[in-house]
């Protein structure tokens, strides 16, 4: 039996890696079924799905429900993320400015407070 991994490109994860791990407390992590992640403290930033062809990013509800809706394109939610704070965003459809802006949402939901001030701080809003 062919592995849901077997078709995965280690560079479809390597610019959200990069990015994920541009904001302070993330680590590069390895989640379920031995894919790659970031995580944020401890706590499941992003990660590539077992099959290969999506990543899902923690998003509070609300500003799940809004990407969703404004760019059901790039952005998608399958059963079984429904009742978990995160969105879906495709492997190979992407903007780089939109995958920033979406990870720094993520970001601010799981660092500290003070992270996040200093993070502002430095001009980095």
């Amino acid at each position: 039996m062919k592995s849901p991994l077997s078709s995965y490109n280690p560079a479809d994860f390597e610019t959200v890696k990069q990015v994920a791990l541009s904001f302070p407390e993330t680590e590069e992590s390895v989640s379920h079924e031995g894919t790659p992640s970031v995580k944020v403290r401890g706590k499941l930033m992003c990660r590539l799905h077992e099959t290969g062809s999506f990543i899902p990013i923690r998003l509070s509800f609300e500003i799940r429900d809004q990407y969703l809706d404004s760019h059901p394109e790039l952005f998608h939610l399958p059963e079984h993320f429904k009742n978990y704070p995160y969105i879906c965003m495709w492997v190979h459809h992407y903007d780089i400015q939109l995958l920033k802006q979406v990870l720094t949402l993520s970001w601010r939901e799981l660092a500290t407070k003070k992270a996040i001030k200093a993070y502002d701080q430095a001009g980095n809003k």
